[in-house]
């Protein structure tokens, strides 16, 4: 996860990739090849949008087409990088069957894509440029976007290259099979043309399928997800029936809910053999004390979420109660005796769902985050593996993979300075990783440090960047700093928790010793001189929520 990808810093010895000036000559040495795309920036951002319907209508195809052009080109600086590399790598020594290793994920950083994507544009480009010279042609002429290359590219993967070069040639731009064709076309022309030249492999292909299933989750706007299954044809249909006539009889039967609302919960209660669908599952929660005790607006997290309002986060917990009034972040516990165990881990609380709350157990766990930065409270270990807290606490730091543009769920715990170079076991040293961005850091040529981008101090060799290339408050929050082969350098900050202010300015220096608590004062033990909470908080609770209705008598009173 990256909650502040810092700007990409070029080496000085980079040594350019060839980009020609518009009406100019062959660009030479990083400098030219940059002001070369500058010159192309500062052009596009001198074009005003035309003054007449047709003239802006050409203006959007032409852009369009620049758009396609660009995409061909990626293609082969991808391509001619990754044949530079691998003779870098083979000069090193590197094992045939390890060459090409984190080219794909050099790639993906330089386009702002995930390490996935960029395995994936490698490919799209090998196979573009080796293979299929037509598709290319079609793409830098702007008569394909990159998306409809894909489609193109993926259908025809089963094929051999001589097969592939015939369906390419068989679709090329200037038979018009491309003219006004929308993805489905697309997919259905490149399928069609497969199956003619080698039908077996494409049914061996079709057959090999149903290994790739699988069931994914991934966020959805207003606490929503999407649950997504990959599934045989036969098996997706009979499921979606089953569900569909279900509903339908329990709608004849009276039921007030709609067909899809049916269907969903008929999911969720056969996916989980429980009435209301849910059982034995840890729902984590990450909050503010100020949002779970005094119905601040700061909103809560969900990791592997993602933002929740605090008012549903409130209502998720509704009917239970906290020991004591305490910020917590990590929450997990064992659960009561005789109950089964339904815990949540908060930065305030973790909890069920809606109706089914107060059949839940909430455990609080108080691990601070830091008053003015919201970076939360260092632990350390001198193990070699991180222990579960740790791992627990740098896991709800870092919500998903610290690789900038990579959101995948983390996998693997990372020293981000080798154990074995001397790197300790902390928090500060650890972030939270995907199994592929973990063993790309591990190739040759890539390092990465931790840096403190307000101060000087940081864990590594070097010094850090200057202060100020943080944006707003997260230069305080944990940053990581990636270096790859080439000597290109992306920063990954830490997401920040709830309760992070939003500037500088937004602290708790003002609640010290001798100011008073107002109904617009924010609380936080440590401000007191206390690294927990206890009676003293409690009445800074009270005082608080009298101030609170003191504060509503105002206005009747002055009228």
């Amino acid at each position: 996860m990256d909650g502040n990808q810092g700007p990409e810093v070029v080496p000085a010895g980079d040594g350019g990739t060839g980009l020609r000036r518009a009406g100019g000559g062959a660009a030479s040495g990083p400098a030219a090849a940059g002001a070369a795309v500058e010159d192309l920036i500062r052009m596009m951002s001198a074009i005003r949008p035309a003054t007449d319907g047709p003239g802006m209508i050409h203006q959007l195809r032409v852009l369009e087409d620049v758009k396609s052009a660009s995409a061909a080109l990626q293609a082969r600086i991808a391509v001619s990088f990754d044949a530079s590399q691998r003779r870098e790598q083979t000069m090193l020594g590197i094992p045939a069957g390890q060459l090409g290793a984190g080219i794909g994920a050099q790639i993906a950083l330089a386009r702002r894509e995930s390490p996935a994507k960029g395995g994936r544009l490698l490919g799209l480009a090998k196979a573009l440029v080796a293979e299929m010279p037509h598709t290319l042609a079609a793409l830098e002429s702007g008569q394909l976007n990159e998306w409809g290359a894909t489609l193109l590219v993926r259908e025809t993967a089963c094929l051999t290259a001589a097969d592939r070069a015939a369906v390419d040639e068989h679709l090329a731009a200037d038979t018009g099979a491309l003219a006004g064709a929308g993805d489905r076309r697309l997919v259905a022309t490149a399928r069609a043309a497969a199956y003619r030249l080698d039908p077996r492999t494409v049914t061996d292909r079709a057959a090999h399928a149903a290994t790739g299933r699988h069931v994914s989750l991934r966020p959805a706007p207003d606490t929503m997800c999407y649950l997504t299954a990959l599934l045989p044809v036969t098996a997706g249909v009979g499921l979606y029936t089953a569900l569909a006539r279900h509903a339908d009889t329990l709608r004849a039967a009276g039921d007030p809910r709609g067909r899809g609302q049916a269907m969903a919960d008929t999911l969720v209660e056969r996916g989980t053999g429980t009435p209301g669908g849910v059982t034995g599952v840890e729902i984590q929660l990450v909050m503010t004390d100020r949002t779970l005790f005094q119905a601040d607006s700061e909103p809560a997290r969900i990791p592997g979420y993602g933002t929740v309002p605090a008012g549903w986060a409130r209502a998720l917990i509704n009917g239970t109660k906290a020991t004591d009034g305490s910020a917590a972040t990590d929450s997990t516990g064992p659960p009561g005796p005789g109950s089964p165990r339904r815990s949540g881990d908060a930065s305030g609380a973790g909890a069920s769902s809606g109706a089914d709350a107060d059949a839940f157990t909430v455990f609080l766990r108080r691990l601070y985050t830091h008053p003015g930065t919201g970076e939360l409270v260092a632990m350390d270990s001198r193990a070699r593996l991180f222990p579960h807290r740790l791992r627990r606490f740098i896991q709800t730091r870092d919500d998903t993979c610290r690789t900038p543009y990579c959101d995948a769920p983390i996998r693997h715990l990372d020293h981000i300075i080798p154990w074995h170079h001397g790197g300790p076991t902390t928090q500060a040293n650890g972030a939270g990783l995907c199994e592929a961005c973990n063993h790309t850091k591990e190739n040759p040529g890539w390092t990465a440090r931790t840096v403190n981008l307000a101060g000087p101090q940081h864990v590594g060799s070097g010094p850090g960047p200057a202060a100020g290339t943080g944006h707003g408050h997260s230069r305080n929050r944990h940053t990581i700093e990636l270096t790859t082969p080439t000597g290109h350098t992306y920063h990954s900050t830490a997401p920040p928790l709830p309760g992070t202010p939003l500037s500088e300015g937004d602290s708790y220096d003002r609640l010290r010793s001798g100011n008073p608590i107002s109904a617009t004062t924010p609380l936080d033990p440590r401000a007191y001189g206390t690294d927990a909470p206890g009676s003293r908080h409690r009445r800074q609770l009270r005082h608080r929520a009298k101030a609170l209705r003191i504060a509503k008598r105002l206005p009747a009173a002055v009228a």
